[in-house]
Order: structure tokens, then C-alpha cells, then sequence
């Protein structure tokens, strides 16, 4: 698994450096990029990069690997989870 997670950082990076260049990043910060988060209805939240290399977030990537095969309908990393999941850990890692 620890080498599941660890390949998955250049896939990352990648994704970091396609979507820096898609109009999806318009109005964010450097060193944030902007995700995608929810099942059906998705609403864009802006969070640091140090969260990718959060084991409890590089499982959230995995997932959705695994969903949309880094091909995300809205056009930018799209996370298939709940909002109020996603909210909860990102405050969890912003207090960390």
C-alpha cells in the first residue's frame, strides 16, 4: 500500500501541473489548488497543496483515481465524497 501511495505523488504533481494551466485555477492562491468535492452536485473548494501528501487525502486521490481514472467531468480534480466529510478533514489537517 505505502508504495501505492508513494506512486501516486507524481501522478499528483501532474495533475497540479495540467490543472495550473486550466481556467479552473483562475483566482487561486499560489500553493492551493481548487478540487471538486461531492458525489452528484460538486462544490469547488481551494486548499493547500501540502494536503496531497496527507495520508487521509492521498486516499481521497486514490478514490478518485479509481472513479474517473484522473479524466474529471468538471474539468478539474473532482474528489467523490461527501462536502461535509471533506469539510471535517480539511479542518482536522488545517489544525494539524
Amino acid at each position: 500500500m505505502a508504495v501505492h501511495l508513494l506512486s501516486m505523488i507524481p501522478s499528483a504533481k501532474q495533475i497540479l501541473k495540467l490543472r495550473s494551466l486550466n481556467r479552473n485555477q483562475v483566482g487561486v492562491a499560489k500553493g492551493h489548488i481548487a478540487v471538486y468535492v461531492g458525489e452528484i452536485k460538486r462544490k469547488r473548494f481551494v486548499v493547500p497543496i501540502s494536503y496531497l501528501n496527507h495520508p487521509s487525502f492521498l486516499e481521497l486521490l486514490n478514490r478518485s483515481e479509481e472513479e474517473f481514472s484522473f479524466n474529471y467531468p468538471t474539468g478539474g480534480l473532482t474528489i467523490p465524497c461527501e462536502e461535509d466529510a471533506f469539510s471535517e478533514l480539511t479542518s482536522r489537517l488545517s489544525h494539524s
